[in-house]
């Protein structure tokens, strides 16, 4: 599909689903401005021409970098031993193509370690310290498991309990040649067990682009992962119900299993849709022309 240009160009992003609260003021419009900055770099890359994969790619280096907001890269949140176990995934919408990585405790950044495995290697999920190689043999800057480590995370684990939160971060876009893409990024649930992974880097089921849309989900990953939810999406909205219908109902399913989150969507005649169950998403869009809008 060719598309009419530049001037039809939508770049979505989340910044995780969770139960919410009311943040103060300084608080949320250091997100709101962290949110803007996000779809700015994207927009950066679609205003040049460039690709749906590498606006969203752009989109999310950003977030993972982007400490304390999001629970992405360094700053994650920790697993039950205090460690840092990151996952992301990247899909090109075209021809399927994906990248996932799952476990990495080295490599900087988790979305450009998923772009390196879409783009070099036979695979589409590599997990643990196998990937952290793989990344490192692709020349992506490697850091000791300490660097991803905050001290506000780790007081957040002491605080938690068995309490999780979410906080994984993703976007889809829809670029000016009628391409579509998806990537999504998280560190998992806070005090999860190590190894635990989730709907992330499951293409189809937290990460999924092809023809016709592209998807990315954040919530309890579990439940994502059983709904196949970013997948049934898009069968969904192939055998003909609208974007918003086939979200919602995906959406319902992972409900069904006793999930909550949400999800960002967009489809390759450029409607984009953000629902979600759980109390809060933080969001944002961005479309060709106009100005972005975010909501915390």
């Amino acid at each position: 599909m060719t598309g009419p240009g530049v001037s039809s160009a939508v770049l979505v992003i989340h910044a995780g689903a969770g139960p919410g609260s009311a943040p103060n003021e300084q608080s949320a419009g250091e997100h709101r401005s962290a949110l803007r900055e996000s779809l700015k770099r994207g927009r950066a890359v679609l205003e040049a021409r460039g690709d749906a994969i590498d606006a969203v790619q752009a989109a999310i280096v950003y977030m993972e970098d982007a400490v304390p907001f999001f629970n992405a890269g360094r700053g994650s949140v920790l697993c039950a031993d205090g460690s840092v176990e990151m996952s992301a995934a990247l899909m090109r919408g075209r021809d399927r193509a994906a990248g996932a990585v799952a476990l990495i405790r080295r490599t900087r950044q988790p979305i450009v370690a998923a772009a390196a495995v879409l783009d070099r290697s036979p695979h589409v999920l590599l997990a643990g310290d196998a990937a952290d190689a793989f990344g490192a043999a692709a020349g992506l800057e490697q850091r000791d498991p300490s660097y991803f480590v905050t001290e506000r995370q780790r007081a957040r684990l002491g605080e938690a309990g068995t309490d999780f939160t979410r906080g994984t971060v993703g976007a889809v876009c829809l670029d000016g040649h009628g391409h579509l893409a998806a990537g999504t990024s998280t560190g998992g649930r806070r005090g999860q067990a190590p190894g635990r992974i989730g709907d992330t880097p499951m293409i189809g089921a937290g990460t999924w682009a092809d023809h016709g849309v592209a998807v990315s989900c954040t919530g309890d990953g579990e439940e994502f992962i059983r709904a196949g939810a970013a997948h049934q999406l898009a069968l969904l909205h192939q055998s003909g119900l609208a974007l918003e219908e086939a979200a919602d109902r995906a959406l319902r399913d992972v409900g069904d299993l006793g999930g909550r989150g949400g999800l960002i969507a967009v489809d390759r005649r450029g409607g984009a849709v953000m629902p979600f169950t759980s109390g809060a998403m933080n969001r944002g869009i961005w479309r060709a022309g106009e100005e972005p809008v975010v909501r915390i």
